[in-house]
């Protein structure tokens, strides 16, 4: 089965991709070389696919083996378009990024989609083991959490798809400890599946929510495991960029590009992006970073 969806140019799938780490993370994976990104996915059906994409001419092909009833077709194509962020329009970004030298290449690139689950309770949970952990800890504990919780693939065991609410509310803190090693993060885990899975917390509306984006915010933020750092990112997966996720290599990269080195704080950072307004979280991700071999 082949679907082909279309998506607002300028679109390029590597910059999706590339535009952060999920492709590295189950169960996402990215053939570099072909250009080729699939997604193992549990549909509404019950019935677990494995997502082919490939870029094709204004926009992707979804490869999937066997046939689609119409409801998975469309729940399908709703996904994949979701995840890519096909319909995003981001010309107001590249208008004003025209002016600014560190910004000019983004509309040429096809840059400011950047790629993002299915679902946000998946993006929630993989953003939380993010937190105080290497990337290479956060890849190992996804990779756990997905294949000791998630439906396996009929044509292939060894891989699935990511667990549903349902399927991790049903579990204990204990085991999210013990087999997939989330450390401090599996009360947090454990609290929002629950939470979710029993309908006490609708996530997924916040993905069409017309909320203000200090309410979107706040809303995030009362998420144990969530703080400002984790909360502006899932807000730039939302389609808001209203926040710079300030870390330390956030204020490092500052210090080099305009203080010459010298200790800057939070305030220096979100100085440095105050005039992009609703834009910030865009215009810091993508900024051409001359010192970044440096820092």
């Amino acid at each position: 089965m082949r679907l082909t969806l279309s998506a607002r140019p300028p679109f390029a799938l590597r910059a999706v991709v590339q535009s952060h780490g999920w492709a590295r993370l189950a169960p996402f994976s990215f053939d570099a070389d072909h250009a080729v990104l699939t997604y193992v996915d549990l549909l509404r059906t019950g019935r677990v696919v494995e997502m082919v994409i490939n870029e094709a001419g204004d926009g992707v092909t979804i490869e999937i083996e066997g046939g689609l009833s119409e409801p998975e077709r469309s729940e399908v194509a709703a996904k994949v378009s979701w995840m890519l962020r096909l319909e995003q329009d981001f010309s107001v970004f590249y208008d004003l990024a025209k002016d600014e030298p560190k910004l000019n290449q983004v509309e040429e690139q096809a840059q400011g989609r950047l790629l993002r689950c299915p679902t946000l309770f998946e993006d929630v949970v993989k953003t939380i083991l993010t937190t105080n952990t290497t990337w290479t800890g956060t890849i190992r504990m996804v990779e756990a959490l997905v294949s000791r919780f998630g439906t396996p693939l009929h044509t292939d065991p060894e891989r699935h798809a990511f667990p549903t609410p349902g399927q991790l509310a049903t579990t204990d803190e204990d085991m999210l400890r013990s087999a997939a090693r989330l450390g401090y993060r599996a009360p947090y885990v454990l609290e929002l599946a629950r939470a979710v899975a029993s309908g006490a917390l609708d996530l997924e509306s916040l993905k069409t929510s017309e909320s203000p984006t200090q309410d979107l915010r706040k809303r995030l933020l009362a998420i144990k495991g969530v703080g400002g750092y984790a909360a502006a990112n899932l807000l730039m997966l939302l389609g808001r960029h209203d926040f710079v996720a300030i870390d330390s290599w956030a204020v490092k990269l500052v210090s080099h590009e305009w203080y010459g080195g010298a200790p800057v704080g939070r305030a220096e950072v979100e100085a440095a992006f105050e005039r992009w307004r609703q834009w910030k979280g865009l215009a810091y991700w993508f900024w051409d970073w001359s010192y970044r071999d440096q820092t």
